[in-house]
């Protein structure tokens, strides 16, 4: 009503568009004036003239009629198989550059010229705190769980083995340890650690030795900044850390004892045939490429 009445500049010419009589707008424009306790047009002219209220009422107004049409659009195709959001925990271990690959092929599927109406939330998460991401029904999708679920109420695959390994920085103390390194003697330096994200299960505590000295930071970005300074030593995936290694802002020392590879896991809730957004990253990570992909593209992005 406001809109047509702006648009055709009187009360009598928006009641014909609208089919109504002139008294109908009058006594529905007095109405909203009335519960809104503005004025909305300045009566003084002969033409239906805007007040300032009436102007910021109108552009709002606009606004939430797009907004409600694209409501309608997205509930629309909503009904067609995609779910109103996705969560993806992303272990903190996982490359991101990988996973900006796959959200923008992602928003890149067009149906009816349009990209999917669902919803993309990426939580980042460490260790036990991946997998209660999921199990207590926060995330759809957890990419880098080191643990396989228990029971049926999950699918869990394997996404692939991330290599760890042990550096310093080049003015570390253990920088010039000659031969590999026993657990006797990393216990005697400070490990760096990233904190567990879990809340509810019992967080994962992973190369900290028994009376060891710990400096935990919040992420692996901030543990690998932590390490260049020589804060501390401890290990990081070989991928994330193999541009500084062959830099040489910081040293690859090996252990004594050979530590295999971290085996990671991507899992769901089983269910029902999932939906469509769901289904998009399942195939994704059907392809080795792109586990690949996910376990080793550190490079390229600002850690």
């Amino acid at each position: 009503m406001m809109d047509s009445i702006a648009r055709t500049g009187s009360f009598a010419a928006a009641a014909r568009e609208m089919g109504k009589v002139p008294s109908a707008l009058t006594y529905s424009v007095r109405q909203l004036e009335d519960a809104l306790d503005v004025l909305l047009f300045d009566r003084s002219s002969r033409q239906a003239v805007l007040t300032a209220a009436g102007l910021e009422l109108l552009t709002e107004g606009r606004r939430l009629l797009q907004e409600m049409d694209a409501v309608a659009n997205r509930v629309r195709r909503v009904a067609t198989g995609w779910e109103s959001t996705l969560t993806v925990a992303i272990d903190d271990a996982i490359a991101r550059r990988a996973v900006y690959d796959l959200m923008e092929a992602f928003y890149q599927l067009r149906e009816d010229g349009r990209p999917p109406p669902t919803r993309l939330k990426l939580r980042t998460e460490v260790l036990a705190g991946t997998w209660e991401a999921l199990s207590s029904g926060q995330a759809d999708l957890a990419i880098g769980t080191t643990t396989q679920p228990p029971g049926s109420s999950f699918h869990c695959e394997p996404l692939g083995d991330m290599e760890m390994i042990f550096v310093v920085a080049p003015h570390h103390p253990l920088a010039s340890h000659e031969g590999p390194l026993d657990p006797g003697t990393i216990a005697h330096h400070r490990i760096i650690a990233v904190a567990d994200t879990a809340r509810q299960l019992l967080p994962m505590t992973v190369g900290v030795m028994p009376g060891q000295e710990v400096l935990t930071m919040p992420s692996m970005a901030a543990k690998l900044e932590a390490l260049l300074r020589g804060l501390g030593c401890g290990s990081l995936p070989h991928s994330m850390v193999r541009r500084h290694v062959e830099a040489g802002r910081l040293v690859h020392k090996p252990y004594a004892q050979v530590r295999p590879p971290v085996p990671l896991n991507y899992a769901w809730r089983a269910g029902p045939q999932p939906a469509r957004a769901l289904a998009w990253w399942l195939q994704q990570l059907r392809s080795p490429v792109t586990r690949l992909a996910l376990l080793e593209q550190h490079e390229g992005l600002l850690l």
